[in-house]
């Protein structure tokens, strides 16, 4: 690996956002690869911090600042990845359902994927059934990730599959759900194609379902 790809890998890993921002800058302007940067130092740091969540070495809190100091880094590498034509792996859409304005697992969940070159599309949190529907014809998403924390909105998921299914749009994209009460029983009986126990999951699970 590159040296400055390391540097740059380190700087996620340890949520150095301004040291991050600087070396994307300065390898930017020595003409590395866009691409290079975005896979082996971002995109592979991010990789390593879903794997310390799960052997408990890192904890949400690492986990957000590792993923914000990327964000940072992400936001300079866009225009150079538009400019080489860098394709996103796919466009998920999510939000929280309606009747739960919970949003920090949902902001965290949405940030591992983009950190995996997905492109994301952020409704918000308490979002209608109509605005869910009209977020995956308007924006070709391919994955749409339903997030609630509370029970009493549990059943807005199963509505939401099922108004896909209704608008002529379910074949169309993957659901995958996740939030404290949910498990993968519920994800088979509403209809989903997939769950996520934990952030850092979210990632491999949305690879699965787009291959």
């Amino acid at each position: 690996m590159n040296n400055r790809i390391e540097i740059i890998n380190e700087n996620v890993l340890e949520g150095q956002q301004k040291r991050l921002s600087a070396e994307v800058q300065a390898v930017l302007a020595e003409d590395l690869n866009p691409e290079t940067i975005l896979t082996e130092g971002m995109v592979a740091a991010m990789a390593e911090v879903g794997r310390f969540f799960e052997e408990d070495e890192y904890f949400v809190p690492e986990m957000l600042i590792a993923a914000r100091t990327m964000q940072a880094g992400l936001s300079l590498l866009n225009p150079h990845l538009a400019e080489a034509n860098v394709q996103s792996a796919a466009t998920i859409a999510i939000g929280t359902v309606k009747g739960d304005l919970h949003d920090i697992g949902k902001n965290l969940v949405a940030m591992m994927p983009e950190g995996a070159a997905f492109e994301i599309i952020d409704p918000g949190t308490d979002v209608s059934v109509e605005k869910f529907v009209e977020a995956v014809k308007k924006n070709d998403i391919q994955i749409l990730a339903l997030s609630t924390l509370l029970t009493t909105s549990m059943e807005n998921m199963k509505v939401t599959v099922n108004a896909l299914e209704e608008a002529g749009l379910r074949s169309k994209v993957k659901v995958m759900i996740g939030g404290a009460p949910i498990n993968t029983t519920y994800a088979r009986e509403i209809g989903a194609n997939g769950y996520s126990a934990e952030a850092s999951q979210a990632v491999p699970l949305a690879k699965q379902l787009i291959q």
